[in-house]
């Protein structure tokens, strides 16, 4: 199990920097977290937000392939619908071989109506479309169907899914699942029985709501503000398209949320390394888990924190998880 960051490069008016510095100081980041030693960068993908969330997930990979040595490089998620089989399928294999070899490919079938739009992409049906595209994908780099293909043979791949009908996808692909919950484990583990897969190589990674930080208290008030802006970006951009009506605005006030009852995740958590480790450890218990993955930033929050948390995640993290680990089983 290693850790890594994952990257958005959300840019909102607020605090806004020139795009060209803002994309070398990320990349900055990446090479940052690779000197200090953590498991993976990763990038996500999202079309049409006024803050510029990053839209070509691959593209930005490759860039931080070349500065980087050790991490793994993966995609968390990118959207497969929005593009043809070949593309993406020639697109990834080249951030493979940029990187020697280290990359992760994270896909999902997305929720927002105007990127199928942007790209005239059907909307409805899309599960079955995702899954049909992630199968020929894979054909393409067994069968030598583009040239010239990927180091890893195969490239691991990652359904980025939630509910039960997703981790099933998931599992029939024989792919890792996105997404570390309990419940969910075992749609995905009968997803690989269906698919012809032996249950044992079932792996689970997914996207942890952790910043961690020396001092929670006095960071909460910094963070706040960005995290209301990129929870009102996500609900507005849910319904856009929709008949849906907006959802009420959140605003600095509601966080940080009081800790569900049983147990899950609030929106965001604030830790320490120390008590990170041990939420963490009671969450993944007993699974299959290969990549946890954190937040780098959230929407644009103040470097010295960003920074913090980097080196907190690369170095602190992985050793008291292992010590949890070792205590607890």
């Amino acid at each position: 199990m290693d850790v890594g960051l994952l990257f958005d490069l959300r840019n909102p008016d607020a605090w806004h920097r020139p795009w060209a510095d803002h994309y070398a100081r990320s990349l900055e980041f990446c090479e940052e977290a690779d000197r200090r030693g953590a498991g993976g960068v990763w990038f996500t993908e999202h079309h049409l937000f006024p803050d510029g969330y990053l839209p070509q997930p691959l593209v930005f990979a490759a860039a931080a392939a070349a500065r980087t040595r050790n991490v793994r490089i993966g995609t968390a998620v990118l959207l497969p619908n929005l593009r043809k089989p070949a593309q993406l399928a020639e697109d990834a294999a080249v951030v493979d071989l940029i990187s020697g070899g280290r990359l992760e490919l994270g896909v999902g079938a997305g929720y927002r109506v105007p990127e199928y739009q942007l790209f005239e992409a059907e909307f409805s049906g899309r599960f079955a479309r995702v899954e049909r595209n992630i199968r020929e994908v894979r054909r393409l780099w067994a069968e030598g169907g583009i040239t010239p293909g990927p180091i890893q043979d195969p490239v691991p791949v990652w359904g980025g899914f939630y509910g039960p009908r997703g981790a099933r996808i998931a599992g029939r692909l024989g792919i890792g699942l996105l997404h570390i919950r309990q419940e969910m484990f075992e749609h995905y583990r009968a997803g690989l029985a269906e698919g012809g897969h032996d249950p044992a190589t079932a792996r689970v990674s997914d996207l942890l709501p952790v910043i961690l930080a020396d001092d929670p208290e006095a960071a909460w008030p910094r963070i706040a503000p960005h995290l209301v802006h990129q929870m009102n970006t996500y609900r507005q951009g849910s319904v856009e398209g929709t008949d849906h009506p907006a959802p009420p605005l959140l605003k600095a006030g509601d966080f940080p949320e009081q800790r569900p009852a049983d147990g899950s995740w609030a929106t965001l958590e604030i830790l320490t390394p120390e008590d990170a480790a041990v939420r963490i450890h009671e969450r993944i218990k007993g699974l299959p888990v290969r990549h946890l993955i954190f937040w780098s930033s959230i929407a644009g929050m103040p470097d010295d924190l960003v920074a913090r948390h980097i080196e907190l995640v690369s170095e602190r993290l992985p050793k008291l998880l292992a010590d949890q680990a070792a205590a607890g089983g």
